[in-house]
């Protein structure tokens, strides 16, 4: 079969980094975000997220190919705020919304 190993899913490579940053040179506090070995489910709930900064303009991401097991994120803000800004603050965000969920979740199962 020609589809790669299951582990190639997840396992980043050694010397790769999770989160690279491309800076666009044609649309000023704009960039994109490589985010490896990861799917639409890490891409849609980010995107959600920055869709509710005031300061991001536009946010989407796209995976290139389905062999290829990484998603590309754009950020376009506001002259208030840089895309490296807005992604930390939507992951930030995003932490303390799951931590918040985990805690809910495990008092209903002490019940």
């Amino acid at each position: 079969m020609n589809a790669p190993d299951r582990y190639e899913r997840f396992v980043v490579p050694e010397g790769t980094k999770k989160v690279s940053y491309e800076r666009d040179t044609k649309i000023i506090n704009a960039a994109s975000f490589t985010i490896e070995r990861e799917d639409h489910t890490i891409g849609n709930i980010v995107r959600m997220q920055l869709h509710r900064d005031p300061n991001v303009l536009f946010a989407g991401y796209k995976l290139p190919h389905p062999l290829q097991y990484k998603i590309i994120t754009r950020i376009h803000t506001t002259s208030q705020s840089s895309p490296a800004q807005a992604y930390n603050l939507a992951v930030k965000d995003l932490d303390k919304e799951l931590d918040s969920l985990k805690q809910a979740f495990e008092v209903c199962i002490t019940l």
